[in-house]
């Protein structure tokens, strides 16, 4: 009797039994939304990871690749006749690098370990000859330096008249460069842990099997995980882009609703894949590592740290084919370009497919026990 009043009451009210079946439908996804919400009180770890961590990486990182003044050149000359005459000729045209005169062994010795960036030796007919490592950066242009010293020294004119303007403008910057690649990591790792491990860690302790028993849909469940993600990437937007504009100077050239957009189109797609990465998983073991071989080559690979320019070209566009590479050129480019969300139609539609094809799979392949 009470099963047959239910459609009579939904009638006399104004609303027919299929609105009802909807309103109940979408009330739980509501409730399954705010459980997980709240599931963040009862392990406040989590925040530390998911909101401090960020904010401590990018301030040690920014402290650490910092504008500076250039490093003092170190320059050994082995000892002889005309070494300290040396010493003080190159000193003269460019005091920024320091000069040694110490005995052979020394020199070699110092330039191995790193202690001097070019080691000298006079060849006796009144030239030099240099010992430098190819493979560091400062021991050539430690070389390039002195040798322009003691050209220039010995009457060598250049044959163009030049100048330089100093340029250290914010967008040039490590800082500038590294915030947005800790933006889109932090939302790779936040959804593939936060979704991933939690869906395993439930059906650990058994706990995915009492939502067998009701009518809730998977497609419901998993959406409702995803959603999640949403709310907590409004915040670490907020919190990382607040930071490094309040302690690093960083300059936003795009608008905050691109940069959200694309922030939100970036953690479904990678709560996506931790919903795919946990759809069968049964251990914490293998979840974790599951997660790690997914988002590795994306730590190496998709710029975070470093410009992915430097691999070779024939590997770029499977690198550019990776949704964390996506949501960082996507994010460099509206933060520190200011181009307008059109311009990010591609990238955009990277994270699209792999979070849209994770997401099907995940619920076609998922499984409760």
């Amino acid at each position: 009797m009470a099963v047959s009043e239910q459609p009579v009451r939904a009638i006399e009210t104004g609303g027919s039994p299929r609105q009802v079946r909807r309103n109940g439908r979408w009330s739980g996804y509501a409730h399954l939304l705010v459980a997980r919400l709240l599931e963040m009180k009862r392990e406040p770890e989590v925040i530390f990871w998911v909101f401090g961590f960020p904010i401590l990486l990018a301030l040690g990182l920014g402290i650490a690749f910092r504008n500076k003044p250039a490093d003092i050149t170190s320059v050994a000359i082995v000892a002889g006749p005309a070494a300290q005459e040396t010493a003080a000729m190159v000193q003269a045209k460019n005091p920024s690098i320091h000069v040694q005169v110490v005995d052979s062994d020394a020199a070699e010795q110092g330039l191995r370990l790193g202690k001097y960036d070019l080691a000298m030796e006079s060849d006796g007919k009144g030239g030099y000859t240099y010992r430098y490592d190819p493979s560091r950066p400062e021991s050539v242009l430690s070389h390039s330096e002195v040798d322009d010293a003691l050209q220039s020294a010995a009457g060598r004119k250049d044959p163009l008249p030049t100048s330089t303007v100093a340029s250290s403008e914010p967008g040039s910057r490590y800082i500038d460069f590294l915030i947005p690649g800790l933006l889109g990591m932090n939302l790779m790792n936040a959804a593939m842990w936060g979704l991933g491990f939690g869906i395993v860690d439930m059906r650990q302790r058994k706990l995915l099997k009492r939502f067998v028993a009701t009518p809730m849909r998977r497609s419901d469940f998993l959406l409702a995980l995803m959603s999640s993600r949403l709310i907590l990437m409004l915040v670490e937007v907020g919190l990382l882009l607040g930071f490094g504009v309040l302690a690093f100077h960083m300059r936003v050239l795009g608008s905050l609703w691109t940069i959200l957009l694309v922030g939100m189109i970036g953690a479904l797609s990678f709560g996506g894949l931790g919903l795919l990465t946990a759809c069968r998983a049964q251990k914490i073991e293998s979840i974790s590592g599951l997660i790690n071989v997914v988002m590795m080559p994306m730590w190496i690979f998709s710029g975070v740290f470093f410009s992915y320019e430097r691999f070779p070209a024939v590997v770029q566009p499977l690198i550019k084919a990776l949704p964390l590479t996506a949501m960082n050129d996507a994010l460099r480019a509206t933060i520190l370009q200011g181009e307008p969300l059109r311009a990010q139609a591609v990238r955009l539609l990277v994270l699209g497919l792999w979070g849209g094809l994770s997401f099907v799979l995940a619920v076609k392949w998922f499984r409760w026990t």
